[in-house]
């Protein structure tokens, strides 16, 4: 396929060319895992290092008390992995009667973390550099200091307002040794974060789940009245999971299974693709409704089914079975908007990396503390900033993600990845992608995929495209950038529109890395810091 390398949408941005590449949020990080590449490390280096040090340079996205996933493709294949965690094994279920909801601060949200485990999941398997030198760029920013840019300080802003990831001034006080957040422009030394990442690098993740870093972790636990116990951290271990897939046009789109909501982009992309959407404009008023009641029906399915998958009462096989979609796809009016009974899909902070090398080996990685800072907790001395995945469990007696001792909850963070059939009949890699921010992940997932497959954009093009995200009901966020008159025939069709003033992090925030002939072709979404990086 021939890429289309006009620029139709505005941006700051150009595709990036090279056969070496990184690309995330931070460009600081990008230059990490870039690092990595010229010592003569691969694909999966450069991303470990990137996610290492993502923790130091937008500690409002993730930490290193986050989980992970990642799909790698090496070795002539495509490899998941699940370092998500479970709830800890002495949660009792009475800890949240009376509740409606689970609190975003505070212990009643901390799950177990995941992230470190996924770093040396990685690099044990697919590596080829140490894991101390991995984390040396980390360390590096950590103690000598990074200077904040603007996205970041825009979270900082956004906690300290009592937006996501509340529990700005403890947090403050115990990572950044000042009683406010810090401000756009200020150098940032996080010595206490350096220590942890430099003993997790020398160790290989030991000294975080069976040496003193669980021992603290327990202690704090123990001190707020959280449920956390270093047994938990000693039981946790990474996965590796079976990608599951859907056809769109000619393109394979892989994600982790459930727990993780990948499975939601699978079944709009499963729904859509009966819609003819190749023939239309893309940035039509129809193409953009038909996308908008695809994804309401996809996210009906996910709050009701996904879950832990050992509690899961309806399969993937069976949500993605082409007689169902069918099913879906004809509750769709191609005139009037409907609520299908979608729920409230929440926000999230969430980074999300992409690294390719030479080799043709590709990595799509995410790494996140769900909401902000996550719990507003940090262990007191090791700049652990606590996740608070454990508010993603539902409270409804019976359902399948009813809160539990030992469950892993409903995971928002999704990496992606793009494969087509070869000529001789294998899967080839064509792109490690991903679009980051609670529930627009798969939204997002959606729009980037289809503009590419349906009407040749380049990454960066179809990143920089104006975007939709569902919210309850009929409501929808339509971001500034296309036609006038799209926005007035939505409302017309019973869409409760909302345009921001213009194109932000709420709406994700994407990388991608095509995969050419002879090397990449990468794109870093403008509603966030980074870049594209490579040689």
């Amino acid at each position: 396929m021939t890429l289309d390398y006009s620029y139709p949408y505005s941006s700051q941005r150009a595709p990036v060319f090279a056969r070496n590449v990184v690309s995330t949020s931070h460009p600081l990080a990008a230059q990490a895992g870039l690092e990595m590449l010229r010592k003569g490390g691969n694909a999966v280096d450069a991303a470990v290092a990137t996610a290492m040090a993502l923790t130091v340079l937008e500690p409002t996205s993730n930490g290193i008390g986050s989980d992970n996933f990642a799909l790698v493709w090496t070795g002539g294949g495509l490899h998941g992995l699940n370092a998500s965690g479970r709830a800890p094994m002495g949660l009792r279920r009475e800890r949240y009667d009376g509740m409606e909801s689970i609190p975003y601060y505070g212990w009643d949200g901390v799950t177990t973390p995941g992230a470190v485990s996924g770093w040396v999941a990685l690099s044990s398997e697919f590596g080829s550099l140490p894991m101390s030198v991995l984390a040396e760029p980390a360390v590096r920013y950590a103690r000598e200091g990074a200077i904040v840019p603007p996205e970041v300080g825009g979270g900082w802003g956004r906690v300290a307002r009592g937006g996501i990831g509340g529990g700005v001034r403890g947090v403050a006080r115990d990572v950044r040794g000042r009683g406010r957040g810090p401000r756009i422009g200020e150098l940032v030394k996080l010595p206490d974060h350096g220590d942890t990442l430099e003993a997790i690098g020398a160790t290989n993740g030991e000294a975080f789940y069976e040496g003193a870093l669980a021992e603290r972790l327990e202690a704090a636990a123990v001190a707020g009245g959280g449920d956390l116990r270093a047994a938990d951290l000693a039981a946790h271990e990474a996965r590796w999971v079976r990608p599951i897939s859907t056809e769109y046009h000619g393109w394979r789109l892989h994600e982790i299974p459930p727990n993780g909501q990948g499975l939601t982009a699978l079944i709009a992309l499963g729904i859509l693709r009966r819609f003819g959407l190749e023939e239309m404009d893309p940035d039509n008023a129809e193409s953009l409704h038909i996308g908008i009641e695809a994804m309401k029906l996809a996210f009906a399915d996910a709050h009701r089914y996904i879950a832990d998958p050992a509690f899961m009462d309806m399969t993937v096989e069976q949500l993605l079975d082409e007689s169902y979609l069918a099913e879906r796809g004809a509750m769709i009016d191609r005139a009037r908007a409907q609520d299908f009974d979608h729920g409230t899909p929440k926000e999230g902070g969430t980074v999300l990396l992409t690294a390719a090398d030479a080799a043709g080996n590709m990595v799509s990685m995410i790494q996140s503390n769900y909401t902000g800072f996550g719990s507003g907790i940090v262990v007191p001395g090791t700049g652990i900033a606590l996740q608070n995945r454990g508010c993603c469990f539902s409270l409804e007696k019976g359902h399948p993600n009813e809160v539990a001792a030992g469950k892993l909850p409903y995971h928002t963070i999704i990496p992606g990845f793009v494969t087509k059939t070869g000529a001789n009949g294998n899967d080839e890699p064509v792109m490690a992608f991903g679009v980051m921010g609670g529930f627009m992940q798969p939204q997002g997932h959606a729009q980037v995929l289809m503009r590419m497959a349906d009407h040749n954009q380049n990454p960066q093009s179809a990143l920089d495209a104006p975007r939709w995200q569902v919210s309850t009901g009929v409501k929808v966020t339509v971001e500034p950038g296309f036609d006038a008159g799209v926005y007035e025939t939505l409302r017309d069709m019973g869409h409760d529109v909302t345009v921001p003033s213009r194109r932000n992090a709420r709406q994700g925030r994407g990388q991608v890395i095509y995969r050419l002939e002879d090397g990449y072709v990468a794109g870093s979404d403008l509603r966030c810091d980074g870049q594209a990086v490579g040689y």
